[in-house]
């Protein structure tokens, strides 16, 4: 079928990406900017060093409403929900029988519902799973009208408090509702690049007008998705599709810690959700998990190693593959997150990455690669 065919939606900040010189490609079945003309080098290092505008309106948002609505999405994933007090967010994990991730998300507790974020590729099935599971114990309510901006770096706060007076007193997952310029706005202090920064649902009426009023600000610039994904990378964080998918259970992945205690095998609301069995004796035995792991690379050579190249012991035996990897514009090295056996994950351990048919010598370190700087407060 050809693009004609099957055109690219577009967000409503379309028409600035086109003035700012944008280089557009197809993501999610949007037309997405992949980087401007300052080039994905220079938006990842003012993020790091300043504030760089996002648009991340290809994600999906819906909101869950009624009074069984938190423990309704409760039971769809190893998280918990019931607990978490309004204002505050927290990361989840929509599991499937198996145990493997369907999609991960975002959540925030606005007191009168909740207001759920998530991946651009997945939304489509991700809310006709909520639906189908979920829509007869709550309201399960897409919001195609909203966009979403994030603001993010080290002099994010400065530029949003700003126009929006208040969410200075945000702290990291924690958000509520602001006004600017006649119209709701659900911020949260947020976002996918380990630095300080704003997540922003807007209406689509209001999308262009605050992100032309966040670039008027002297410290925001516009980054695109080549540059978010460079820093989400250096931050450890998982892409999903790459990283994650409905083949890795969060045990494999690493993601133990999105797993709460009361969700755990003794916890008061232990199980319940889709692959309790299979994680559950995951996290009691790691041993009960599959024998991959996802790690984190450094190369020790300049030689930058990209997804799906082949991973190998010093015997030439394979022993997994990478999910993602680049030249990190901030470490200045190659780094990479990779599945390997088991028996390899440990910190230390180097392995051989297979680039062009040579080997590349890469060692097992923690993540992140760029320490994280969210603000706690």
């Amino acid at each position: 079928m050809s693009t004609h065919d099957n055109p690219l939606l577009t967000t409503p900040l379309h028409r600035l990406h086109t003035e700012l010189g944008a280089r557009m490609v197809p993501f999610a079945g949007y037309s997405m900017p992949v980087q401007y003309p300052a080039g994905l080098m220079a938006e990842h290092l003012h993020t790091r060093n300043a504030a760089g505008l996002f648009d991340v309106s290809h994600m999906g948002q819906l909101t869950l409403g009624g009074a069984d609505a938190a423990a309704a999405f409760e039971s769809l994933m190893p998280v918990d929900v019931v607990d978490l007090p309004p204002g505050k967010q927290r990361y989840g994990l929509l599991t499937n029988d198996d145990g493997g991730i369907i999609d991960d998300l975002m959540f925030l507790n606005r007191g009168s519902d909740l207001h759920v974020v998530v991946n651009g590729a997945c939304k489509a099935g991700d809310i006709a799973h909520i639906q189908q599971h979920i829509g007869q114990r709550c309201t399960v309510t897409p919001r195609p009208d909203l966009s979403l901006l994030a603001v993010q770096g080290p002099l994010a706060v400065h530029a949003l408090k700003r126009l929006v007076p208040g969410v200075e007193q945000l702290v990291f997952m924690t958000g509520g509702v602001f006004p600017w310029e006649g119209t709701p706005l659900t911020v949260t202090r947020s976002g996918y690049t380990g630095e300080d920064g704003f997540e922003i649902s807007v209406p689509d009426t209001h999308a262009e007008a605050l992100a032309r009023a966040l670039l008027a600000q002297p410290e925001v610039k516009p980054v695109g998705l080549g540059a978010r994904n460079s820093l989400r990378l250096e931050a450890g964080l998982c892409l999903y599709g790459n990283d994650i998918d409905d083949t890795t259970t969060p045990v494999e992945a690493s993601l133990n810690w999105a797993i709460q205690k009361v969700r755990r095998a003794g916890g008061a609301r232990a199980g319940g959700f889709p692959g309790a069995s299979k994680i559950i004796a995951q996290l009691l035995d790691s041993t009960m998990a599959s024998t991959r792991k996802r790690i984190g690379l450094r190369a020790l050579d300049r030689i930058p190693v990209r997804e799906h190249t082949a991973l190998q012991d010093s015997t030439g035996q394979p022993v997994g593959e990478v999910t993602s990897g680049l030249l990190g514009p901030s470490t200045n090295q190659p780094v990479a997150m990779a599945y390997v056996r088991a028996e390899f994950s440990a910190l230390g351990t180097v392995l051989q990455a297979i680039v062009r048919g040579k080997p590349v010598a890469m060692e097992v370190v923690a993540m992140p690669f760029v320490p994280n700087r969210y603000h706690r407060g």
